[in-house]
């Protein structure tokens, strides 16, 4: 899959998050290194390179904290789930890390709205991009293996706000079929 087909590339996941947050446009994002890591030139100082500190940078910028998550526990476990975007969503690529990768999510998300629990976050919303070109690639039966991460994923992607240009993923509300009479 071509790079610029998918919203993966964290230059592109940047600039929707800045607007999903009203920020003003302006900012100037570049990738460095062979994994494309997104950097912000920034107008005084170093720039800020990564997905993470620049996204945590925008939701600051635009004082929208609560992304964040409230409380310290909320706080680690937004943090957690960032983290596990960067280290295993991007750098999974193979049939079976993106398996491993929804299984994951889906027995986390067994009891949960969102990621950190009972509210929206910014890991939601990154994860979201993350895996956006995954969940439009599942078919019927792969998104009802994964129940959880579907209701999940279609829940986030009518956020408002969220989805943007992007594609939406459709999902199937009714079965079409039973289990034998």
């Amino acid at each position: 899959m071509a790079a610029a087909a998918r919203p993966g590339t964290g230059a592109e996941e940047l600039a929707l998050l800045e607007k999903l947050l009203g920020l003003p446009k302006g900012n100037k994002y570049g990738v460095q290194g062979e994994r494309k890591v997104p950097v912000l030139q920034t107008n005084n100082g170093p720039g800020l390179t990564g997905l993470m500190t620049i996204a945590a940078h925008l939701v600051k910028q635009a004082k929208k904290d609560q992304l964040l998550g409230s409380t310290a526990e909320e706080k680690a476990v937004v943090q957690q789930w960032l983290e596990y975007r960067v280290t295993r969503v991007d750098g999974g690529s193979s049939k079976e890390d993106v398996r491993i990768i929804l299984k994951d999510l889906n027995i986390h998300l067994e009891d949960k709205v969102y990621l950190a629990g009972n509210i929206f976050t910014l890991a939601d919303i990154l994860m979201y991009y993350g895996l956006h070109h995954v969940m439009v690639d599942l078919t019927v039966q792969e998104k009802e293996k994964y129940l959880n991460v579907s209701r999940w994923f279609n829940h986030i992607q009518h956020y408002p706000g969220v989805r943007q240009h992007l594609s939406n993923v459709i999902f199937i509300k009714n079965r079409l079929y039973t289990n034998g009479h």
